[in-house]
Formats: structure tokens, sequence, C-alpha cells
């Protein structure tokens, strides 16, 4: 019982310094992580009359605020 702990406690404090990693550069310093991908704009198109819709995805069709 105690083992399994051990190697569970262990088994998380890996996959955590994984999952918080800092970013670094080709030459191995580190750097400042760029923004996530999530955070960009997501595809759009333009109907005639100039207003935006959501191009892909669950919300495909519907209006939506045009990206600047």
């Amino acid at each position: 019982m105690i083992r399994t702990l051990a190697v569970l406690s262990v088994t998380a404090l890996m996959a955590t310094s994984l999952v918080a990693a800092p970013c670094k550069d080709a030459k191995g310093k580190f750097t400042k992580c760029p923004p996530a991908a999530a955070a960009a704009a997501p595809a759009f198109n333009k109907d005639a009359k100039g207003r935006c819709h959501v191009a892909s995805g669950p919300k495909k069709g519907q209006l939506m605020k045009c990206p600047k």
C-alpha cells in the first residue's frame, strides 16, 4: 500500500513537471512563452453585406463580431 502511494506520488510529480515546462529557444536558454494558440481569433467569412460569420465548428454560420 505504501509502495503504491509512493509510485503514484512520483508519477504525479513527473507529470506536473512536464506540463509546467518553461519555454526555451534554439540555444537552450529560457525565454518568455508565446501566447496560447487558442487565443487566436476564429476563422470567419464575410457575406455580401459585410457581416462576419463563423467559418467552421459547432457555431458555423452564426454571426460574430468582426475582428479588427
